[in-house]
């Protein structure tokens, strides 16, 4: 989570329906190996402080800006996703359960899961009476109609997944709703009565459900819609709506939805009476406050940072309330082949060579806190992982300073200059740049670390094309996580250089290899489930061997819940607890 835009209606044939069992986010706890603290795990796979309670206020805490909006048409950050399902209801989402449970798919506004026709090219889905917005309308298949429609106009919407563009059948030059007003879009999605709506794809696509359960799918009223304003206040279908407006810089207040009938949600126990998200506050700040118990939870989920870690693995008090999850998850960073010299490979190889893993590896907590050093981009809980490691990166920990010289000295440059980006609001991501540049300067390169702002990190800076050239932005630091649980799920969306749009938007900002864009078109429509794998571990390869992403490492976290939530568990799905079923203490 964080973008896929895909082209080619060669890429979009039926696949096997794949199996969850194997690719968790989550995965299990860390447990303690010889000098590893003991931390409780009593979040992973088992829920903590079990309660049916309601009442109270839940807090969540984040550290700067929300990262991208809450409006279900443009939301992209992992976050934001567990968080939207509070107050927005999309057709399918995944189980609000522990353990592998999380990774399944289950109806939520739909009755059911879809129901597939014309060999996987159609699929329906028919709504629950009696669900309503916030108003007291009820909710039509129209709604959700609108709502995906109005997703596609990127230009309106730049953060937000652009998988319905790409699969359905839309009518040419479609611009989306604002901008074609007049089109007739009912070869893409029709709506025969008020509880059903058809989705018509362009090529047959098995795994449909899984961009049902995206936040793209939660109904939208047209005659409430304010396009880039809506932002400000989504209208409520879930148990929770917004207590006055969204602000992304101060945070924003949930409030029960009078309208939500619990008669019609089967996946939510709305167990606070509110939900308050500060935003806005510094990191470390954020860390001690949920230590002294006056927020509850991190909303963003990537663990406590480097200066609380040492008083958590060591006060009991602490450990007891601490989680060490398995994350498929992969922090990295993107080596930008349109910014002079990095245009040439050896230039890359120089970078890929000269950083010390060990030193990435640090800058997220060291193995334990931070995640195994990674020499891939798939981390090894995704089907069709493949063990490589094209430059030697774990036999040398503290970097090739000779083989980097070597590499410079083949891109004809003794050494160069080049900014590398981070979102200013991330302790980790700093380190990590400050680590690039001890690393690089070694060999001659001067990497300035340059902090940016979270909230437009990927539409409006790293994400941004001309950006990134017009301000020597070499190198972007980053983090992955699947929008579902595969192989093409996890790469799609950081390598396919179809999904960079001029306008920003996107999570890939530095992987442009046509070869790869054709292996991902044939590996789609790959129906053998062991070849497909395959072929993932094919990709991931090659895009290596073009030295455009530094893999960093395969994430783990210590995650620390307050001492006042109740029903705690980590979702899978998600890899980080589940804001859905979370409760606080009276």
């Amino acid at each position: 989570m964080r973008f896929m835009r895909k082209r080619g209606a060669a890429a979009l044939v039926a696949v096997a329906a794949l199996g969850l069992s194997a690719c968790g986010s989550g995965g299990g706890g860390g447990g303690s190996s010889a000098g590893e603290p003991e931390l409780d795990n009593g979040g992973v796979g088992k829920i903590v402080s079990e309660s049916d309670e309601k009442g109270g206020t839940l807090t969540f805490g984040l550290a700067g800006e929300w990262g991208d909006t809450v409006d279900p048409g443009e939301t992209y950050y992992g976050y934001s996703w567990d968080m939207l399902r509070n107050y927005a209801r999309s057709l399918v989402m995944f189980k609000t359960e522990p353990g592998k449970a999380g990774l399944e798919l289950t109806p939520d506004l739909a009755t059911d899961l879809g129901k597939s026709s014309d060999g996987g090219k159609t699929w329906t889905y028919t709504l629950r009476d009696g669900v309503k917005f916030e108003d007291g309308t009820e909710i039509t298949s129209q709604d959700v109609k609108h709502a995906v429609l109005r997703s596609t106009d990127k230009e309106t919407f730049p953060n937000g997944p652009a998988y319905f563009e790409a699969m359905l059948d839309l009518p040419d030059g479609y611009k989306g709703p604002y901008k074609s007003k007049n089109a007739d879009t009912d070869q893409a999605i029709e709506t025969p009565d008020d509880k059903t709506i058809v989705f018509k794809l362009k090529q047959p696509f098995a795994g449909f459900d899984y961009l049902a359960q995206l936040p793209q799918t939660a109904p939208v009223p047209e005659d409430k819609d304010t396009g880039a304003k809506y932002k400000s206040h989504p209208l409520s279908s879930g148990p929770y709506m917004f207590d006055g407006n969204y602000d992304p810089s101060s945070g924003f207040t949930l409030k029960r939805n009078p309208e939500w009938s619990a008669d019609s949600d089967p996946n939510r126990k709305a167990l606070p009476d509110e939900m308050v998200v500060k935003t806005g506050l510094e990191a470390n700040d954020l860390d001690n406050q949920i230590i002294a118990g006056t927020i509850d939870v991190d909303i963003a989920g990537t663990g406590v940072q480097a200066a609380a870690l040492p008083k958590v693995l060591q006060q009991a008090d602490l450990r007891e309330r601490a989680d060490n999850p398995l994350n498929a998850r992969l922090w990295y960073t993107s080596i930008n082949p349109t910014v002079k010299p990095l245009d040439n490979i050896d230039c890359r190889k120089a970078v890929m060579y000269a950083m010390s893993p060990k030193s990435y590896q640090n800058a997220y907590g060291g193995e334990f806190a931070g995640g195994e050093i990674a020499t891939t981009l798939m981390p090894p809980q995704i089907p069709g992982y493949k063990d490589f490691d094209l430059y030697d990166v774990k036999k040398n920990p503290n970097g090739q300073p000779d083989k980097a010289e070597e590499s410079l000295k083949a891109c004809g440059s003794e050494g160069f200059e080049t900014n590398i980006a981070y979102r200013a609001e991330r302790p980790k991501e700093k380190a990590t740049a400050e680590a690039f540049q001890q690393s690089l300067e070694k060999v001659g390169i001067t990497a300035t670390p340059r902090p940016l702002p979270e909230g437009d990190y990927f539409s409006g800076t790293c994400g941004l094309p001309s950006y990134v050239v017009k301000n020597n932005i070499g190198m972007c630091i980053n983090g992955w996580g699947a929008d579902w649980p595969d192989g093409y799920g996890f790469l799609s969306q950081i390598v396919d250089g179809r999904v960079i749009r001029e306008t920003g938007g996107s999570s890939n900002t530095s992987v442009r290899i046509p070869e790869v864009q054709d292996m991902l078109d044939e590996a789609i429509v790959e129906q053998d489930e062991d070849t497909r794998n395959e072929m993932w571990g094919a990709i991931d390869e090659r895009v290596m061997e073009e030295a455009v992403i530094y893999p960093g490492v395969y994430a783990k976290s210590v995650l620390l819940r307050g001492k006042n939530a109740t029903n705690v568990f980590v979702n899978e799905s998600f890899g980080y607890y589940d804001y859905t079923a979370m409760g606080v203490k009276q």
